[in-house]
C-alpha cells in the first residue's frame, strides 16, 4: 500500500511538472536532418576529404590527456611547416580565422598604440575596426578593390604614422588580390614596428615563408586550402612579437584569447605543467592534425605550384568565354579565390542560384567592396583541379544562357 501510494504521489508529480512546460520539444528535432552533398566552389568553407572527416569522427579524448597533448604537438610542428617558420609560440586557436585575427590585433596592441592597417578590402576593414574597438589609434593606407600597396607606399606611411604594428592581408578574398609580401618585414623592422599578416585565404596556396620574409604575426583559417572543417585557426608569433606581448603594461582585453594564457596551454612557454584554459575543441584538432599531414605529404611547394597551374587554366577558360577577371595585374590574382567581373545585364544572385539549384555548386558574390561587382571562385586545397575549373566554367556557360538578361 505504502508503494502504490508513493507512486501515485510521484506520477502526479511527474505530470505536474511536465504539464508546466512552456515549451514543447520541437518537431524538428524528432526527425534526422539529411545534409546535401555539394560542391564548394565558393570562397570558403572548402569540401573537406574523407580523411579528414575520418579523422574528426575518431574517440573523444580530454583536452589535456597525453593523447590530446601529443596531436597539439604535432599540430604545432605542422604549422611550423605550413608558415615555414621556426616560432616557439605557435598554436591553433579555438574559433575560425576571425578569432585569430582578433587574438593578434588583442595581443599585439594596447590602447592608444599607433596601429597602421592597410585596407585593399573587407579584412583590412575588419581589422580596423577591431582595432578601433580597443582603444587603439587606428591609420589606414586604402586603395580600390583589386589593387595593392607598393613597398614604396607603405614606408611612407610607416614613417609618417609610426605604428607599432602594421596590418596587411595576403589574400585579400573579398577582391581576389594576393599581396606581394617582399621587403616589406624589413621596412616594419626599420620603423621598429611589427609586421602582421592575414594568410586565412592564402596559406598553402601561394608561396609565404614567415620567417624569410620577416613576418612577426600569421595566422590563418582551416577551412580554406587546408580543407578542414570550420573551427580552428592556426597562428604564430615571432621572438619581437613575443617581447612585445609578454611585456604588456595591461592585460589584453580577452581572457579567452590571452597569449600569456594560451601560450601555456600549448606548451609554447617551456613551463613543465600546462594549466586548464578552454575545453578545447579535440575533435577539430583531429582534423586540422589531419589536414596539415596532407599538406606535409603534398609537399608546400607541391601544392603552391598546383594552385598556380589550376588558377591560370581557369582564367584561360574564363577568358575563352569572354567573362573578365576583376584583377588587372596577373601577377596580383590570388590563385586560391578568383574574382570574376559580374556579367553585364545579369544579377548574380540569378546566376549563383542557377547554379546551386541545376549543379549543386556553390560560387558566391562579391563582399565589402566587391559587393555587387564580382562573382567568385574558390579552388582550394582538395577542390584546386582542373576537373573541377571544367565543371565551374560548365555550370558558368549554362548560367548565361538561361539566366535573364538585361539591356545594358
Amino acid at each position: 500500500y505504502f508503494y502504490d501510494q508513493t507512486l501515485s504521489k510521484f506520477c502526479q508529480c511527474a505530470g505536474s511538472i511536465m504539464s508546466s512546460l512552456c515549451v514543447l520539444p520541437p518537431e524538428c528535432l524528432l526527425q534526422p536532418f539529411t545534409v546535401p552533398q555539394r560542391l564548394m566552389l565558393g570562397p570558403g568553407p572548402s569540401n573537406v576529404p574523407a580523411r579528414i572527416t575520418a579523422a574528426g569522427a575518431q574517440p573523444i579524448l580530454g583536452h589535456l590527456h597525453a593523447e590530446t597533448i601529443e596531436i597539439m604537438n604535432q599540430i604545432k610542428s605542422g604549422i611550423q611547416y605550413a608558415f615555414q617558420t621556426q616560432n616557439r609560440v605557435t598554436l591553433a586557436v579555438s574559433g575560425p580565422g576571425h578569432a585569430a585575427m582578433e587574438c593578434a590585433i588583442f595581443n599585439s596592441l594596447e590602447h592608444g598604440e599607433s596601429v597602421l592597417i592597410a585596407i585593399n578590402g573587407i579584412w583590412g576593414e575588419r581589422a580596423a575596426e577591431i582595432a578601433e574597438r580597443i582603444g587603439a589609434k587606428v591609420n589606414t593606407l586604402v586603395t580600390s578593390a583589386g589593387g595593392y600597396f607598393t613597398n614604396e607606399e607603405i614606408e611612407q606611411a610607416l614613417d609618417k604614422y609610426r605604428p607599432v604594428v602594421f596590418f596587411l592581408t595576403h589574400g585579400e578574398s573579398s577582391t581576389g588580390v594576393v599581396h606581394p609580401i617582399d621587403g616589406i618585414g624589413d621596412l616594419c623592422h626599420k620603423y621598429n614596428c611589427l609586421f602582421l599578416v592575414d594568410s586565412v585565404a592564402a596559406l598553402g596556396g601561394t608561396p609565404i615563408c614567415m620567417d624569410e620574409q620577416g613576418i612577426d604575426i600569421m595566422y590563418t583559417g582551416s577551412q580554406k586550402v587546408l580543407n578542414a572543417p570550420p573551427g580552428t585557426a592556426p597562428i604564430s608569433f615571432s621572438e619581437r612579437a613575443c617581447q612585445k606581448i609578454f611585456n604588456r603594461r595591461t592585460k589584453p582585453i580577452s581572457y579567452f584569447l590571452d597569449m600569456n594564457l594560451l601560450a601555456n596551454y600549448w606548451g609554447c612557454d617551456d613551463k613543465p605543467v600546462r594549466a586548464y584554459h578552454h575545453t578545447g575543441p579535440v575533435t577539430s584538432f583531429y582534423g586540422l592534425r589531419e589536414s596539415l599531414a596532407i599538406l606535409a605529404e603534398t609537399g608546400l611547394e607541391n601544392s603552391w605550384k598546383r594552385h598556380k597551374e589550376v588558377a591560370e587554366y581557369f582564367h584561360k577558360g574564363l577568358g575563352e568565354m569572354g567573362l573578365k577577371l576583376f584583377v588587372q595585374d596577373k601577377k596580383a590574382r590570388l590563385p586560391t579565390v578568383t574574382t570574376i567581373v559580374a556579367p553585364p545585364g545579369y544579377d548574380w544572385r540569378e546566376i549563383t542560384g542557377y547554379i546551386m539549384k541545376t549543379y549543386n555548386m556553390e560560387i558566391s558574390g562579391g563582399l565589402g567592396p566587391s559587393a555587387g561587382m564580382v562573382l567568385r571562385v574558390g579552388l582550394m586545397g582538395c577542390n584546386s583541379s582542373k576537373a573541377n575549373v571544367d565543371k565551374v566554367l560548365e555550370a558558368l556557360a549554362d548560367a548565361l544562357k538561361h539566366c535573364h538578361k538585361s539591356r545594358v
